[in-house]
């Protein structure tokens, strides 16, 4: 497969933590699903999460958006403790963006109807919502598509529609939640070249979760391996699957990634 990421943010001259996890835990009645996690997200980066089943990547991005609530720790944004801060403002005012993996659209409505009705609620002027319809319009190549219904576009389409709704606010942050699934090899490819555009043009901090392992790595600069609740390696792409403890936990001996 090709390599979409020709190069990858390995270091700062100014490193920049966006997200921080300093000593996460969260339970689920008896289950713990997070135990003790650190972590840290760099301004700029794309950062990928790599994980079985059930082992707390969602979980992740519900705490990052405040859907949820950790037993113990603290969730810092751009440096500021928002462990508390309810959902609406760590969108408005940490501009977090996030494109669930299934829905997040208005079926009945039309694509450009769709934006109207979301950037009504997250761009106060009302003049520069219609320049930024126009300017994602434009970007994405979505003119043709502007008066067809969502529930009738293809699923990369209805993929692309996602995520532009979620860039209407601008945000300095895109959660990515299984971008990956269930779309063919070209959409796949589309998608991975829109994340990594969307790094280069606008520095947007984007974190992603997904099972498509080799797909989430062609795109990101950074990766982390979770494992029975607990971070168990991070490192480059190309270096993580060398990881013994990542071999072990996740991707076994045979994976290859080129």
């Amino acid at each position: 497969m090709a390599i979409i990421k020709k190069f990858r943010i390995k270091s700062f001259k100014n490193i920049k933590s966006v997200i921080e996890f300093e000593n996460i835990s969260i339970s689920y009645g008896n289950r713990i699903i997070l135990d003790n996690i650190n972590f840290k997200i760099n301004e700029g980066q794309i950062f990928g999460m790599l994980g079985p089943n059930g082992v707390g990547k969602s979980t992740i991005f519900n705490l990052i958006t405040g859907l949820v609530k950790p037993r113990n720790g603290k969730i810092k944004i751009q440096g500021q403790d928002v462990t508390n801060y309810p959902i609406y403002l760590r969108t408005k005012e940490f501009k977090v963006g996030y494109v669930p993996q299934y829905g997040g659209f208005f079926g009945d409505l039309t694509l450009i109807e769709n934006m109207k009705a979301i950037s009504e609620i997250v761009i106060d002027n009302k003049n520069l919502r219609n320049e930024r319809i126009n300017y994602l319009i434009s970007k994405f190549e979505l003119d043709g598509l502007k008066d067809i219904k969502a529930k009738y576009l293809s699923g990369g389409q209805k993929k692309k529609l996602v995520i532009v709704l979620s860039l209407l606010s601008s945000p300095k942050v895109l959660l990515l939640d299984e971008c990956f699934a269930a779309l063919d090899v070209l959409t796949i490819k589309m998608l991975q070249e829109t994340i990594v555009n969307l790094q280069q043009e606008s520095n947007i901090t984007i974190c992603i979760c997904d099972h498509q392992a080799r797909d989430l790595l062609a795109c990101v600069d950074i990766a982390m391996i979770l494992s029975n609740g607990k971070v168990i390696a991070q490192n480059t792409p190309s270096n993580l699957v060398k990881d013994i403890n990542a071999k072990n936990a996740y991707f076994g001996e045979s994976f290859k990634f080129n």
